[in-house]
């Protein structure tokens, strides 16, 4: 089997595979991504299976974390069965560490295939869905804010609200180009902005109309109460036009306006997993609490897919920062499945105890949960 990177003569070949895969694709993607890489795994000099890699950065910590985003993993009906998804996960893997991807996250179709190459759970995507008469119960803004409609000018601003808020949410990309491209909200029915002081965006909203009548919600994203409630406010607008509302978690804090009155809704979640590519350079990329004792943790990393980080480390606190140097003694194991969900704070060392994924002195893991303990769910409000 021979593993490549894609190429632009690929093109209708990856097409196929992936129509055949998923039932459709993009008729009018670019023949390569721009932000992204693609692999190609082929058989006799025929491709057979294809994986994409995105750009990406994710925020832990307050800090932007270069992440691989796998999307389009797709092996041709022939050639299953004969290990062509796993050797390509296992090419990426090296892929993303030679490009400075520390972390890789997917959503999984085949949630197994992933865990056996050590990808897991650590964190999700949400949208909650709730008829539009339950959001005339949601409070009113003290001051109602004035909206604006977005404009090429306002792009710069919006984006920043937006960081501002993704900064806070442990796991939420930090939208960079090019692998996101900022100006194509404005292909989006309706979005307004919050002009703030100084050229700033004090909040937006971005939406779909449906087909089926209702109204998708993608972003939501207030600095302030009376921000998100003014948005809040005018979706309240679309009452009688529209039956129900379905808004993406960008802002988790968003729920507590739309619940404060005991509103029914539902939540639709979707699993995203995580793989640690490059343990002590995903350390020293993130962000970690600053009031812990100088203190260190041994660890034993069992990981025979990612054979650069596997064996024994220190992670070390000092003078309010922390790093992740060789050696030690091994006093806590963890297997690559462990990483994802514990550096995402998905997970404390307790429940991947019981999951059987982390082994060791519980006294000698404490240290760990210090470090790692997530201020609530790690959540994503981006799909790839």
């Amino acid at each position: 089997m021979d593993i490549r990177e894609q190429t632009e003569d690929d093109f209708e070949h990856v097409q196929r595979i992936r129509k055949l895969a998923f039932g459709r694709v993009n008729e009018d993607a670019p023949r390569i991504e721009p932000g992204s890489r693609g692999l190609v795994a082929a058989l006799d000099g025929r491709p057979a299976g294809v994986l994409g890699i995105g750009e990406y950065a994710q925020f832990f910590g307050g800090r932007a974390v270069p992440m691989g985003g796998i999307g389009g993993v797709a092996v041709d009906p022939y050639a299953r069965g004969r290990g062509v998804a796993s050797q390509l996960l296992d090419t990426a893997l090296r892929t993303m560490r030679e490009h400075g991807q520390v972390l890789s996250v997917l959503y999984p179709t085949v949630p197994e295939l992933y865990r056996t190459r050590g990808w897991d759970r650590a964190g999700v995507f949400e949208w909650t869905t709730l008829p539009m008469d339950r959001l005339l119960a949601a409070p009113k803004p003290g001051t109602r804010l004035r909206a604006e409609p977005a404009t090429e000018n306002t792009l710069k601003a919006l984006h920043e609200c937006y960081v501002g808020l993704a900064r806070t949410v442990n796991g939420m990309i930090d939208r960079r180009p090019p692998r996101v491209d900022v100006s194509k909200v404005l292909e989006m029915d309706t979005v307004s902005v919050l002009p703030g002081d100084d050229g700033t965006v004090r909040g937006y909203l971005t939406a779909q109309r449906q087909s089926d009548g209702g109204l998708k919600v993608f972003d939501l994203i207030g600095t302030d109460p009376d921000a998100q409630l003014s948005l809040l406010a005018e979706l309240k607008s679309w009452t009688g036009i529209v039956e129900n509302l379905q808004i993406r978690i960008t802002d988790p804090g968003l729920l507590s306006f739309l619940t404060s009155q005991q509103l029914r809704y539902d939540v639709g979640r979707s699993t995203w997993l995580m793989r640690v590519v490059d343990l002590p350079a995903a350390v020293a990329a993130r962000g970690w609490p600053t009031h812990l004792r100088d203190s260190a943790v041994d660890i034993e990393v069992v990981d025979e897919t990612a054979p650069w980080h596997a064996g024994r480390h220190r992670i070390v606190v000092e003078d309010g920062s922390v790093r992740c140097e060789p050696g030690g003694s091994g006093a806590v194991t963890m297997t690559a499945r462990a990483l994802g969900p514990w550096f995402s704070g998905m997970h404390d060392t307790h429940a991947l105890r019981r999951a059987g994924l982390l082994d060791g002195d519980p006294a000698d893991a404490a240290l760990l949960d210090q470090l790692a303990a997530a201020p609530g769910v790690p959540r994503l409000a981006d799909f790839f």
